[in-house]
C-alpha cells in the first residue's frame, strides 16, 4: 500500500469516526447505582437513626421513671417507717406507765382496786386516737382491768398467741395478729408487757390494743388519696399484715411466702428494695421496706409498674408522634426521589438503547459496505482464479485421457493442489456472500451421527468426541457441503486450542424465538452447539472472532477465512452464529439454522432408473467463453468424449450466428447446425450467458444450454431460466453426465418424432 493511499484510509477512518461522534455524541455514564444507594442509605438513615433515637429515649426515661418511683417508695417509707417508731415508743412508753401503775397490786389488789385503775387507765389512753383499749390481765390470762368497762367483763386470753408468748419470753408476740379485740370490739393488734412480782416471776401482762384504721388514715393521707399509684403496709416479721393501704375486703393476712420480701424477712434485712407481685391485686410493684426500730415490726411501700408504665407509653407516644411526623414527611421525599430516579435510570436505558441500535445499524451498514467491497474485489479474483483452476483441470484431465506414463504422481500432486485451491476459491467466495449454495432437507439425527469420522480426522487422536443429540430433531434446509466445511473450520480451531488433548462436544437441539425475546431472529431453528475445553480466547480477540482475514495462529497456519465462513453460512441460510468463550474456559460455537418445512430430500421417492440409450455420435457443441485457454482446454476435452465443438469469445457473437442461421433456416429449411450450449455467464459484451439462455429459450426449436458460472447472486437468477447450471471450477465427470442426458433426451426426441 503505497504512503498516499495509507494516509487516505486514515483520513477516511477519522472522518468516519468524527461522524459517529456528531450522531452520538458520548454522554458520560450516569452512575444510577450509586445514586440509588446513596438514596437507600438515606432512606435507612432516615428510618434508623429516628428509631434508634426513639428507643434510646424511651429506654432512659423507663429506666428514668423506674429511679423516681424507688426513689418515691425510698422517701415514703422512712416516713411510714419514723410514724411507725413513734407511736411504737409511745405504746411501749404507756405500757411502762400502767406496769408502774400496777407494780404494787397483786391480782385481787387489781381488783379492790379496779375503779381506781379503771379511771387512771382512760386517762393514760383516752388521749391517744390509735389506741383502741388499755387492759390489765392475770397470770392465768383473765381480764382484771380495763379502760373501756367497769366492771370488766370475764374475758381470758389464756390460749392467745400473744399471752402465751409473752409469758413465754417470745419478742415477737409482744405485737399479735390483727383480730377482734375482747375488750374493744373491733379489729386491733395488741403490744403487750410482762407484769413481774417481787420475785420476778410472772404475774400477767399488761396490753394496749391499736387500730389498723389509725395507720391505714395515716397511709392514706401520706400517698395522697385512691389515685395513687403506691400502697402503704404495717407487717410484723413472720409475714402477718397489721396494716395495709388501700385496704380491700377479704383481703390476705399474710405475706406470699415465696415473694422477694417474704425472703427478705426470712433473712432478718432491716432495709431494702425488691419487686415483686402485689399479694393484694397480683401486680407487679417495686417495694421498700423497713424494720421499725427493734420492734418486729416491718413498713413497707410500693409502687405500681403499670403506673410507670401508663406514664412511659404517654411519653413515649408524643415523643413518636413529634419525631416521626417530620421522618415521614422524609421518607415520602426519598421514595419519591427513588422512583423518579427508577423513571430516570428507565428514561437512560431507553436512550441507550436506541443510540446503541442505531450505531449497531450504522456499524453493520458499514461492515455491509465493506463487506460488498471485499465481496466485489473476491468475486473477481475468485473468477479469474476460477478460470485458471478450470484451465489446469481440463488440461489434467486430457493428459489423463491421453495417458501420461510415468507422470501419474505429478498429476495426483496437481489433482490435490486443484483440490486446495477450489477449497480456497469456495471459502473466499462463501466470506464474500458469493458462493452459489445447493440447500437440501437434512434429518439430523440422521445426518450428524455420519460426520463422526470427518470430525475426529479433524480433531486428532489427542481429543474426546461427544455428540448429544435431542430428541424428535426438526429438518432443516442447508447446504450440505458448506455445513461439512463449517464443522471442519471449527473443529480444526478447537484441536489447535487444545494441544495437550481435551473433550469437543456437539449438540444439537431445538430452539422457537420469539419477537419479545429481543433475539436478531424469530421462528423455529435447530441449534448446534459445539463447545471444546481448550484455552479460550480474550476478550478483544472474542470480539474480531468472525472479522474476514482475522488470525491468531502463526504465519502459514491459518487463512483467517474459518469462522467467518461459518458466519457468512449461517446468515446465508437464514440463520445465525454466535461465540462465546473466555480464558480458560473454553469456546462455544452456536449455529442456528432455519427448520425445514418438508421432509428431508432422503425421504423422497427415488427416480427410476433410465437406461442409457445414448447416441454413438457425439453431440454438436456451442462453447461460449470469452478466456482463450479455458476455452481451448474445454474444447480439447470435449473432443475427446466424442463432440464436435465451436468456440465463440462471447454471448454477442453467439447471437449473431444464431441469427444468421435463423434467417439461413427460413430460406432452405435447414437445421440451426448445434445441439448444445455450454456458455459461460460472467462476460464481456452486452449481453451475458444469462440473456443468451433466455433469448435461447425463446427459439422455435429450442437448444439445451448449460451455464458456467461461479457467483451467487448469477446461480439465483440462472434457476429461473430453463438451463441447467455448474458452479466453476466443476467436475468433469459431472459435466460428462449431464451431456450424456443431453444425448440420451435427443435420441428419445428423434426415437419419437411429435405429430
Amino acid at each position: 500500500m503505497t504512503p498516499e493511499r495509507s494516509e487516505s484510509l486514515q483520513s477516511s477512518r477519522l472522518a468516519s469516526a468524527r461522524q459517529d461522534e456528531a450522531l452520538f455524541p458520548v454522554v458520560p455514564e450516569q452512575n444510577f447505582h450509586v445514586r440509588r444507594i446513596t438514596l437507600v442509605a438515606l432512606l435507612i438513615a432516615a428510618v434508623v437513626l429516628p428509631c434508634v433515637y426513639v428507643a434510646a429515649m424511651a429506654f432512659t426515661d423507663l429506666r428514668a421513671r423506674e429511679a423516681d418511683a424507688t426513689d418515691m417508695t425510698l422517701r415514703t417509707v422512712r416516713v411510714a417507717e419514723e410514724h411507725a417508731l413513734k407511736v411504737f415508743d409511745m405504746n411501749e412508753a404507756l405500757d411502762a406507765r400502767v406496769v408502774d401503775l400496777v407494780q404494787n397490786y397483786d391480782d385481787d389488789g387489781i381488783r379492790a382496786q379496779e375503779g381506781f385503775i379503771h379511771d387512771k387507765l382512760r386517762q393514760m389512753g383516752g388521749g391517744y386516737p390509735q389506741v383502741a383499749a388499755v387492759s390489765v390481765f392475770s397470770h392465768d390470762g383473765v381480764l382484771i382491768a380495763s379502760s373501756r368497762f367497769y366492771p370488766a367483763p370475764a374475758v381470758s386470753i389464756a390460749e392467745r398467741d400473744d399471752f402465751t408468748g409473752i409469758r413465754d419470753g417470745k419478742v415477737l408476740e409482744h405485737v399479735s395478729k390483727v383480730m377482734v379485740g375482747h375488750v374493744a370490739g373491733e379489729l386491733v393488734f395488741n403490744t403487750g408487757v410482762p407484769r413481774r412480782a417481787n420475785d420476778g416471776s410472772f404475774n400477767g401482762i399488761v396490753s394496749v390494743a391499736l387500730r389498723p384504721s389509725y395507720f391505714n388514715a395515716f397511709y392514706r393521707e401520706l400517698l395522697g388519696g385512691t389515685e395513687s399509684p403506691m400502697t402503704m403496709s404495717l407487717t410484723r416479721t413472720d409475714g402477718a399484715f397489721l396494716a395495709h393501704y388501700p385496704s380491700a375486703p377479704n383481703q390476705p393476712t399474710m405475706v406470699d411466702a415465696h415473694s422477694p420480701f417474704a425472703d427478705a424477712l426470712a433473712q432478718g434485712r432491716r432495709a431494702g428494695v425488691v419487686r415483686q407481685r402485689s399479694t393484694f391485686d397480683g401486680e407487679n410493684m417495686i417495694v421498700a421496706f423497713r424494720r421499725v426500730g427493734s420492734y418486729p415490726v416491718y413498713v413497707a411501700t410500693g409502687y405500681r409498674t403499670s403506673a410507670i408504665w401508663a406514664g412511659w407509653y404517654r411519653h413515649l407516644s408524643v415523643l413518636i408522634l413529634s419525631m416521626f411526623t417530620p421522618s415521614i414527611v422524609l421518607w415520602c421525599v426519598i421514595w419519591l426521589s427513588m422512583r423518579r430516579l427508577g423513571a430516570e435510570e428507565e428514561a437512560w436505558e431507553r436512550w441507550q438503547a436506541e443510540a446503541s441500535m442505531r450505531r449497531s445499524i450504522e456499524s453493520a451498514y458499514r461492515q455491509s459496505r465493506k463487506m460488498e467491497a471485499l465481496g466485489n474485489l473476491v468475486g473477481s479474483v475468485a473468477h479469474d482464479f476460477n478460470n485458471l483452476l478450470m484451465i489446469v483441470s481440463t488440461n489434467v484431465q486430457i493428459a489423463r485421457r491421453r495417458g501420461a506414463p510415468g507422470l501419474d504422481r505429478e498429476l495426483s500432486a496437481i489433482e490435490r493442489a486443484l483440490k486446495n485451491g477450489q477449497s480456497l476459491t469456495r471459502q473466499l467466495l462463501g466470506v464474500a456472500r458469493k458462493q452459489p449454495l445447493r440447500n437440501e432437507t437434512v434429518a439430523v439425527e440422521r445426518w450428524l451421527p455420519g460426520c463422526r469420522e470427518l470430525l475426529r480426522a479433524s480433531l486428532g487422536a489427542k481429543i474426546s468426541l461427544v455428540m448429544d443429540l435431542g430428541t424428535e430433531m426438526w429438518s432443516m434446509r442447508i447446504d450440505v457441503a458448506e455445513l461439512e466445511l463449517s464443522l471442519i473450520n471449527i473443529a480444526v480451531n478447537a484441536r489447535d486450542a487444545m494441544p495437550n488433548g481435551g473433550r469437543f462436544t456437539v449438540r444439537a437441539s431445538n430452539i422457537t424465538f420469539r419477537h419479545e425475546d429481543g433475539f436478531p431472529l424469530t421462528g423455529d431453528f435447530v441449534q448446534l452447539s459445539l463447545e471444546d475445553t481448550g484455552v479460550g480466547m480474550p476478550p478483544d480477540v472474542l470480539a474480531r472472532a468472525f472479522e474476514p482475514l482475522f488470525t491468531t495462529k502463526p504465519k502459514g497456519m491459518g487463512t483467517g477465512l474459518g469462522l467467518p465462513q461459518v458466519f457468512a453460512f449461517c446468515e446465508r441460510s437464514g440463520g445465525l452464529a454466535a461465540i462465546d468463550s473466555a480464558i480458560g474456559a473454553g469456546t462455544s460455537v452456536r449455529m442456528y439454522l432455519p427448520r425445514a418445512a418438508g421432509v428431508p430430500d432422503a425421504e423422497l421417492p427415488a427416480e427410476p432408473n433410465v437406461e442409457d440409450n445414448a447416441q454413438p455420435n457425439g453431440l454438436r457443441i456451442m462453447l461460449v467463453e470469452d478466456n482463450d485457454e479455458v476455452a481451448a482446454g474445454t474444447e480439447a476435452l470435449l473432443q475427446m468424449m466424442g463432440h464436435h465443438v465451436t468456440c465463440i469469445f462471447n454471448a454477442d457473437t453467439a447471437m449473431r450466428i444464431f441469427d444468421d442461421a435463423h434467417a439461413k433456416q427460413a430460406l432452405t429449411g435447414e437445421p440451426l447446425g448445434f445441439d448444445l450450449v455450454i456458455s459461460d455467464i460472467h462476460m464481456p459484451g452486452m449481453m451475458n450467458g444469462i440473456d443468451l439462455a433466455e433469448a435461447i429459450e425463446s427459439f422455435e426449436n429450442r437448444l439445451p444450454v448449460i451455464l458456467v458460472t461461479g457467483y451467487a447472486e448469477e446461480l439465483e437468477r440462472a434457476r429461473h431460466v430453463d438451463a441447467r447450471v455448474l458452479s466453476k471450477p466443476f467436475d468433469i465427470a459431472l459435466l460428462d453426465k449431464l451431456l450424456q442426458g443431453i444425448q440420451r433426451d435427443l435420441s428419445q426426441a428423434s426415437t419419437h418424432p411429435a405429430s
